[in-house]
């Protein structure tokens, strides 16, 4: 690699061999992080890949100092021109942080399309993992380990590496997430039993406020009936991919508001709007009284 090239990686380097300090390593004595970082810094990369190869992480090593020897790992051999070698440790980062990616600040145009390029290839297949291991904690009935499982599928799949691929899955961990937050909310307190003094009435929910998924105590709404219009064939040559409708949802289980916040298409768009007015719920709720709910749905338009 050519001298101003090894500039720019240097910095990405020096700032991550922060967070290199205190980990719990097994090391080679006299070869550890920092010097590896002083190699590096003197475009020594060969002797500091060798020196990063004697590094290995103990056994009670958290996961998260394993993917930061990657990530140094990774741009040693990027510096060396060795992009196959350097794609393995880039994947091992990915795997162990799927949503790991070098910022602007950290990084050259470079390392982040390399690390951009494992990602767009990886995602899928980790999605669809994360999507299983959800899954099978819910069939577990072990909904409160399945809920955040769900929500980083969810997460996941809606990355802009993804470009839009696995929308059949995001609907399906959305709808199991609905329903794992539903059976994991926890069940109303017993009364007290005669003559102890009389339970202090819980607290009520706020009938002003508008309550979301991002809400934990709230038990979301479950879809009675939610029908989406068809899709023309004149309107489909002109669609979006993708499209997203807000909807807020009344105590009677009504929708009360529609606002479109990612167009389909105009004409479809005003079609969506006129029929969201007659979907129906069972109501989102907060220890058992009626609240009301913004929903986001997303509308995938299959060509």
């Amino acid at each position: 690699m050519a001298a101003p090239a090894r500039r720019v990686l240097v910095p990405f380097l020096l700032a991550a061999s922060l967070s290199f300090a205190h980990l719990a390593l097994a090391q080679v004595p006299g070869r550890d992080i920092g010097t590896a970082r002083d190699l590096y810094a003197s475009a020594r990369y060969d002797e500091a890949l060798a020196v990063l190869n004697d590094i290995r992480p103990a056994d009670s090593a958290p996961v998260s100092d394993r993917k930061s020897i990657e990530q140094y790992r990774s741009l040693c051999l990027l510096a060396l021109g060795r992009g196959t070698e350097a794609e393995s440790a880039i994947a091992a980062v990915v795997t162990a942080d799927p949503s790991y990616q070098p910022g602007e600040a950290e990084a050259s145009p470079r390392v982040r399309s390399a690390f951009s390029e494992v990602r767009k290839r990886l995602l899928p297949d980790i999605a669809s993992q994360r999507y299983a291991e959800a899954k099978a904690n819910f069939d577990r009935k072990q909904y409160t380990a399945a809920v955040p499982q769900f929500r980083t599928v969810i997460s996941l799949i809606d990355d802009p590496d993804m470009g839009g691929r696995q929308a059949d899955l995001r609907t399906l961990a959305s709808g199991f997430l609905d329903l794992a937050v539903a059976a994991s909310a926890p069940p109303p307190d017993p009364p007290k039993p005669a003559p102890a003094p009389a339970v202090p009435p819980a607290p009520q929910p706020n009938p002003n406020r508008i309550y979301s998924m991002v809400d934990k105590d709230v038990t979301p709404p479950v879809i009675i009936r939610q029908e989406m219009p068809r899709l023309t064939p004149a309107m489909t040559v002109h669609a979006n991919d993708r499209g997203i409708v807000e909807v807020v949802i009344d105590e009677q289980g009504r929708v009360s508001g529609v606002t479109i916040r990612q167009s389909v298409h105009p004409l479809y768009d005003q079609e969506l709007m006129a029929a969201a007015r007659d979907w129906r719920y069972q109501p989102a709720s907060i220890a058992g009284r009626a609240v009301k709910y913004r929903k986001s749905i997303q509308i995938n338009v299959n060509r």
